[in-house]
């Protein structure tokens, strides 16, 4: 995001504590501040017209077995960054937030109207920085955007030619964790569950690439208004299945990769799939980067380049 951003004209700082975060993927022409979120006004007070808050941490295992990390961090975070930018006169923000607000849906697609009820304290916590986007909006006259997604995968090469891609401590993701077993950093991938309502048995994911993210939330950074908060979902509209995963990374890697069938996780539905009709309605945003090849493709190009 940061690199879109200085692409298209944009002065942008970084603020990010390294925690999960690399200060070698801060793009050429921004700044950047090692601070945690928690000292973002002394930041803001510089000046600025927007934020874009991906501040987060985003494991749901870690998130159960440590629901106050998750309260304090992605809430109180967020919190403390809302003062900061009430006190120094920000007046736009941009939250990345999760599809997992909806935890298990009544049916897919996924619109915006879909109930809320989160599964974990991760996407409980989500739920809750969109409620207080909401109070700020009224109260402060903030505009705020949401945007709720699932799985974001691909990379972005930046005008400078720089490589972004994944890089976690901890990979909990699908494609990167099949391309892990091409690269020979692990031996097999699991498949929960073979017999789910879907075409080939195994769950059906959706997944956006990560430059139709970007611009989906440079539309939407332009579409705040002062006193609105407006949620929108982004997604593919149909979602691929874990075998089409496997598969689609055989062909672009040419391994193999022995996947090892298991049984069904508890809680796994068969089918997470978003809506991105509002948006595309609204903002006029589309994902142009959602073919699997594509997706996968870019993955396997930064891992290996």
């Amino acid at each position: 995001m940061a690199a879109r951003l200085v692409d298209t004209g944009h002065d942008v700082t970084v603020l990010d504590d390294l925690s999960t975060g690399h200060a070698d993927a801060v793009p050429d022409g921004a700044a950047f501040v090692q601070a945690p979120i928690t000292e973002a006004a002394g930041v803001l007070a510089g000046g600025f017209d927007g934020v874009l808050h991906f501040a987060a941490r985003s494991l749901v295992g870690e998130s159960v077995a440590r629901p106050g990390l998750y309260w304090s961090s992605n809430l109180g975070g967020t919190l403390a960054l809302l003062d900061a930018m009430r006190e120094t006169g920000v007046r736009r923000m941009v939250f990345s937030s999760t599809a997992a607000t909806y935890g298990e849906p009544e049916s897919t697609p996924i619109p915006e109207t879909a109930p809320t009820r989160p599964t974990n304290p991760y996407g409980a916590s989500k739920l809750a920085v969109d409620t207080a986007l909401t109070a700020y909006a009224g109260l402060h006259g903030l505009g705020a955007v949401s945007l709720r997604y699932f799985n974001v995968a691909g990379a972005h090469t930046g005008a400078d030619g720089r490589v972004y891609g994944e890089r976690h401590a901890v990979e909990t993701h699908l494609i990167p964790n099949v391309l892990a077993v091409a690269l020979g950093r692990r031996e097999s991938v699991s498949v929960f569950g073979t017999d789910y309502p879907t075409p080939d048995g195994t769950c059906v994911r959706d997944y956006i690439h990560i430059t139709d993210l970007a611009e989906a939330h440079l539309l939407a950074l332009d579409a705040c208004r002062p006193g609105g908060h407006q949620i929108y979902n982004l997604g593919s509209g149909s979602g691929f299945s874990v075998q089409e995963v496997i598969e689609t990374c055989r062909e672009i890697t040419g391994h193999p990769i022995p996947a090892v069938v298991g049984e069904r996780r508890a809680g796994d539905p068969a089918v997470l799939v978003a809506s991105s009709e509002l948006i595309r309605r609204e903002l006029g945003w589309k994902a142009e980067h959602a073919g699997l090849r594509t997706i996968v493709g870019d993955a396997w190009a930064a891992l290996t380049r």
